[in-house]
């Protein structure tokens, strides 16, 4: 497999240095990607990076997953209006060990392969690396003239925030290159990847080893994902979605990639999975011929939920899905977990009901038409019983007048009543 043309049909190329292809074709070749722990979790922002190490792997290459626990006490000021707020170091290692176990998922760290992934932290080797020695040995082969002409700093530093830029900002890619630098006398590196907002910082890098080692590197950077209509990729009404299931559920997950479109599900069909190229011309046929079957949406949101959580994961969120959109069972239902059936009746009216008027069961059209609103009067409620179309938790209720008790509640909490094939309400018991 050759990464490049690989990148290149999957559309993950923005920029490249002239002789990096050349490098690569010599034998395996190191390359590393950085990652600032600002939060326990990655989000799907940084999965472009993270499947270019992936691809890098399966190319036969050794993949170098940087987390970034110096630089991420700084901050780095590309594509940022201001400063970022600084943390401390107990957080920043908690931050690090989550990303370490989610990078596991994509990369082989363990094998005795000679590629196999190699994770490292720029905190071990600049903890104790103090301000005067770094300036001399490092700052002094790198001119403020050449600094400042990164279009990450002149952005800043012509922005109308009057945030201005600091002088610790200012020294992210001099820290940045040192990482390179580190890693090409150490490890071998002699690529760095990252997003195309980071060739500044990279080619930073790539001067730094120039000079001082005089040595050869290389730069590569993919395009910030975009998503077709403008909007920022990977944001949704309530925030990024992220890898780690406390954050975004894996039924909210696999919505995010099902709901994509067209457009989207083509081009991000090629970068987040590593299907081949002819299944993947394939489902743009299929999508082509039957768009309203949405195969490549299908496909994707499969592809990606089982390689972020698991196979059984995205099995429930498709169950799930069939809750409000199928013919799921009470079964179903009962075996969504708390987070998950609240993810799927998100959007439906809800009420409170309360645990004393269970306790003892309650009447079914005086919990509906009296403790709730859910129909406007009982005699409405009597008619749509009778013709079967009310249902409790998924199961068509038969007498208007059942008695209603706490066995009845899903997860000794909820209650879900459908009225007809489509309105869907949720009581919670409290």
């Amino acid at each position: 497999m050759n990464f490049i043309e690989e990148l290149k049909w999957r559309g993950m190329i923005h920029d490249m240095m002239p002789g990096t292809e050349e490098q690569l074709q010599k034998g395996m070749t190191s390359a590393y990607l950085g990652i600032d722990p600002t939060a326990d979790s990655l989000h799907i922002g940084h999965l472009v990076g993270v499947m270019m190490l992936k691809h890098f792997q399966r190319a036969g290459h050794r993949p170098i997953a940087l987390i970034g626990g110096a630089t991420g006490m700084i901050g780095d000021p590309s594509m940022k209006s201001k400063e970022r707020i600084l943390m401390d170091e107990p957080t920043l290692r908690k931050n690090q060990e989550a990303i370490q176990a989610q990078l596991a998922k994509f990369l082989d760290f363990d094998s005795d392969a000679p590629n196999r992934a190699i994770l490292v932290n720029n905190y071990d080797w600049t903890k104790d690396y103090s301000f005067l020695h770094f300036i001399r040995d490092i700052g002094k082969y790198l001119t403020v003239n050449y600094m400042m002409a990164k279009d990450s700093v002149k952005k800043r530093l012509a922005s109308d925030s009057g945030e201005g830029l600091s002088f610790t900002e200012f020294s992210y890619q001099l820290l940045q290159g040192y990482d390179y630098l580190f890693l090409y006398e150490n490890y071998g590196c002699r690529l760095q990847m990252g997003g195309s907002d980071q060739w500044g910082n990279i080619t930073t890098g790539t001067e730094l080893i120039r000079k001082k080692a005089n040595g050869e590197a290389f730069a590569l950077t993919c395009p910030l994902i975009t998503k077709a209509d403008g909007g920022k990729f990977g944001k949704t009404e309530s925030g990024n979605v992220w890898l780690d299931r406390r954050y975004t559920s894996p039924y909210k997950f696999y919505q995010f990639w099902l709901n994509v479109s067209d457009a989207d599900a083509e081009k991000y069909i090629r970068i987040f999975t590593v299907l081949e190229r002819e299944e993947i011309d394939g489902l743009i046929a299929e999508q082509q011929a039957a768009p309203h079957l949405r195969p490549l949406q299908k496909r994707l949101a499969q592809e990606v939920t089982v390689l972020v959580h698991s196979q059984s994961d995205y099995e429930t969120a498709v169950e799930a899905s069939n809750i409000l959109f199928g013919n799921a069972t009470s079964d179903t239902l009962k075996k969504l977990d708390e987070a998950t059936l609240l993810d799927v009746f998100a959007g439906v009216p809800q009420y409170e009901i309360g645990r004393k008027d269970l306790a003892e069961g309650i009447k079914a059209v005086d919990l509906l038409a009296e403790k709730t609103s859910v129909f406007p009067s009982k005699s409405e409620m009597r008619k749509m019983v009778q013709s079967g179309g009310v249902s409790v938790n998924k199961e068509k209720l038969s007498n208007f007048d059942a008695l209603i008790d706490p066995s009845y509640l899903l997860g000794d909490k909820y209650l879900l009543v459908q009225k007809g094939k489509k309105n869907y309400f949720l009581l919670t018991a409290k």
